[in-house]
C-alpha cells in the first residue's frame, strides 16, 4: 500500500489505483490526436530556438514520459512552447555571438537549470509566485512575442535567410530583402499557410498541422522542390539519444541562470493558467506547487535527453481534453507514439520544406496576438492597458529575455502600487438600520451631521499607511464645516504593523489638537493587541471588542448607550 505522503507527491499513484478500463478508449484516442498535434509543433518550436528539429522531438518525448506521473491536472499536456523557444533562440544567439555549434549543449543545460529552479520552488511551496505576473502583463508579452516571431518566420516563408536581432532589425531585414523572394518557396509556404488558416477556422483543435507537414513532404518529393531553391529542414537522426549531462562549464551555468529563470517563469505561469482553466471547467482542486514538481521532473528528463525547456502548453492541453482524454495517461501514450516516429520514421521528416514549417509556426502562435483583450483593457482599465503595452514594448525593444524580466518587474511594481494605495471608504448609515457602508457606492446612505466615518479596506503596513493618513485628512480638510468626530473602522484591516500604529496615533494627536474627537472601533483581536503593545490604544478613545460604529455615533449624538449585555446580544 502506498504511503499517503508519497501519493501526495505523485498523484498518479492515486488515480491509477481507481483507473476504470472504460476510460482507456478515450485516453488512447486523445493520445493519437495529441501526438499528431505535438509532432509539427515540436519541429516548429525547435526552429524558433535555432536548434535541430530532433531536439524538439526529444523534448516532447522525454518531457511527456514523466510529466503525467507528477502533474495534478488531468488534462494538461507538456510540450515545447513558442514563447520559451523564442526566448531560448534569441538569448543563446546573444550569448554565443551566433555560434550555433554550442546551442544544443546550452539549451539542454537551460532545461536542467529550469528543473532545479522548479524543484526548489516546489520545496519552498512557492507556487503562489505565479500569481505575481498579472494577466495584463502576459497579454502584452504574448503580443510582443507574436510580432517578434512573425519577423523571424516571414523570411523563411518567402525563401530567404532571416536575421537574428531585435524585432526592428528583423523587420528591416525582411523589407530590405524582399527582392530576394523565391517564388516557389512563397507558393509552397503561402499555400500551406492558407490551408492551415482554413483548418484553424473550420477544424478547431484538430491535427491539421500534421496533414500540412505530410503534404509538404509529399510535395517536396513529387515536385523536387529542392531543385527549385526551396530549402528543406535536412537530416533528422533516427533513434533516441542516450541520457547524459550536456558538455557545459560552471561559467556557462552562471550565464544561463537568468535565461533559465525566465523560462521557468513563463512555463510556471502558463502551466498554472491551464490548470486553473480546467478546474473552473471540470471542478476539483488545483495545486500550483504540484505542477512545479511536474515541471521539475519533465525538464530534468528533457534536458538529459537532449531537448530544451518544456512547460504546459495551452493549445496542446485543449487538444488533449477535446480529444476525449480522461486521465493524464493520454499524455504518456502520446509520448509512446512520438517514440515510434523517432525510432522508425524520423528520416521522412528531412524532406519537410522550411516554408511549410514557417507556416505551421505562424499559425500555431497566432493566438498569442490577443487584440480583443487589448481592446477590452483599453475600454475598461486604461492603467492595465498601459501595463500591457509596456510589456509589449519591452519585448519589441529589449528582446524576449529582457521582456520577460520587464514584465515581471512591471507586475511587482503594479502590485506594490495597488497595495500602497488601498481604498479608504467614507461610510454612511444604511437607511433604517444601525449598519454603515461606503457612501461612494451607495448614494442613498445617510451622512451623520458633524461626523465622518472611515474604513481602510486593507491591512495597514509601513508602505501604505501614509497614503491612508493622507486620504483621511484630505477628505476631512475638504469638508465645508470641520467635523467634530472622526470614527476609524478597522474591521477590514487584518493587520496593523508598528509604524502604522504610531502613524494612526499621530493622526489622532493632530485631530485632537484641532478639537476633533477620534475613535477607533471594530478592530480585530490581533490589531487590538498590536495597538496595546505599542501603547497607543488610549489615543483612540479606548479599544475593545464590543463597541461598534453605531455605538460611538449614538453616544456622540447623546442617545443612551446600550448596556454591555445588549451589545453582546446584538453581535
Amino acid at each position: 500500500m502506498n504511503s499517503p505522503s508519497l501519493a501526495r507527491w505523485i498523484p498518479a499513484l492515486t488515480w491509477l489505483r481507481s483507473y476504470n478500463l472504460s476510460w482507456l478508449r478515450g485516453d488512447v484516442l486523445a493520445s493519437v490526436t495529441l501526438a499528431a498535434y505535438l509532432l509539427p509543433a515540436a519541429l516548429g518550436d525547435a526552429s524558433l530556438a535555432n536548434l535541430p528539429p530532433e531536439t524538439g522531438l526529444y523534448a516532447c518525448l522525454f518531457g511527456s514520459l514523466v510529466f503525467w506521473i507528477f502533474c495534478g491536472s488531468r488534462y494538461t499536456a507538456v510540450s515545447v512552447t513558442s514563447a520559451i523557444s523564442l526566448v531560448i533562440g534569441t538569448s543563446l544567439a546573444e550569448m554565443t555571438g551566433g555560434n550555433t555549434a554550442r546551442f544544443g549543449a546550452l539549451a539542454t543545460g537551460t532545461a536542467l537549470l529550469v528543473a532545479l529552479i522548479a524543484f526548489i520552488a516546489w520545496l519552498a511551496k512557492a507556487g503562489v509566485l505565479v500569481h505575481f505576473i498579472s494577466e495584463s502583463v502576459m497579454t502584452g508579452f504574448k503580443c510582443g512575442v507574436a510580432l517578434f516571431l512573425a519577423s523571424t518566420q516571414l523570411p523563411k516563408l518567402f525563401g530567404f535567410h532571416s536575421a537574428h536581432g531585435s524585432f526592428w532589425e528583423n523587420a528591416g531585414h525582411f523589407f530590405r530583402h524582399l527582392n530576394e523572394t523565391n517564388s516557389m518557396s512563397l507558393l509552397v509556404g503561402g499555400s500551406a499557410l492558407a490551408l492551415l488558416i482554413l483548418g484553424k477556422i473550420f477544424l478547431k483543435h484538430k491535427p491539421v498541422a500534421l496533414f500540412g507537414v505530410i503534404g509538404g513532404i509529399v510535395a517536396a518529393s513529387t515536385f523536387a522542390l529542392k531543385a527549385h531553391g526551396v530549402e528543406l529542414i535536412g537530416a533528422v537522426p533516427q533513434g533516441i539519444p542516450p541520457l547524459r549531462l550536456p558538455a557545459i562549464s560552471w561559467h556557462d551555468l552562471n550565464q544561463l541562470l537568468p535565461l533559465a529563470f525566465a523560462c521557468f517563469l513563463l512555463g510556471a505561469v502558463e502551466t498554472a493558467a491551464i490548470g486553473r482553466m480546467f478546474v473552473a471547467k471540470h471542478g476539483g482542486r488545483f495545486d500550483a506547487n504540484q505542477e512545479n514538481l511536474a515541471l521539475a521532473a519533465s525538464n530534468l528528463t528533457a534536458g538529459l535527453g537532449g531537448g530544451f525547456p518544456v512547460s504546459g502548453g495551452t493549445s496542446q492541453s485543449l487538444v488533449n481534453e477535446e480529444g476525449g482524454a480522461r486521465t493524464p495517461l493520454s499524455t504518456a501514450l502520446a509520448a509512446v507514439f512520438i517514440l515510434v516516429v523517432v525510432l522508425f520514421f524520423s528520416h521522412l521528416l528531412s524532406a519537410l520544406p522550411q516554408p511549410v514549417l514557417a507556416a505551421v509556426v505562424l499559425v500555431a502562435v497566432a493566438g498569442l496576438l490577443n487584440v480583443s483583450t487589448l481592446k477590452e483593457l483599453w475600454r475598461n482599465d486604461r492603467s492595465e492597458f498601459v501595463v500591457a503595452m509596456a510589456a509589449f514594448g519591452g519585448v519589441l525593444t529589449s528582446g524576449l529575455l529582457r521582456g520577460v524580466m520587464i514584465g515581471a518587474a512591471i507586475s511587482l511594481v503594479q502590485l506594490v502600487r495597488v497595495s500602497s494605495r488601498p481604498h479608504v471608504a467614507l461610510l454612511g448609515r444604511i437607511p433604517g438600520t444601525r449598519r454603515f457602508s461606503d457612501c461612494d457606492r451607495h448614494a442613498d446612505n445617510e451622512r451623520i451631521p458633524n461626523v465622518m466615518i472611515f474604513r481602510p479596506e486593507s491591512g495597514l503596513v509601513y508602505f501604505n499607511v501614509d497614503n491612508v493618513y493622507d486620504a483621511i485628512l484630505k477628505r476631512v480638510r475638504a469638508e465645508p464645516t470641520p467635523p467634530k468626530l472622526i470614527v476609524l473602522d478597522l474591521s477590514a484591516a487584518a493587520r496593523v504593523d508598528m509604524q502604522s500604529a504610531h502613524t494612526l496615533a499621530g493622526m489622532a494627536n493632530e485631530l485632537i489638537a484641532e478639537r476633533i474627537e477620534f475613535h477607533v472601533v471594530e478592530a480585530r483581536s490581533s490589531v487590538r493587541d498590536r495597538l496595546r503593545r505599542e501603547g497607543v490604544d488610549g489615543k483612540f478613545g479606548g479599544i475593545n471588542r464590543f463597541t461598534t460604529v453605531a455605538d460611538v455615533i449614538e453616544h456622540f449624538l447623546g442617545e443612551s448607550a446600550p448596556s454591555a449585555a445588549a451589545i453582546k446580544a446584538s453581535l
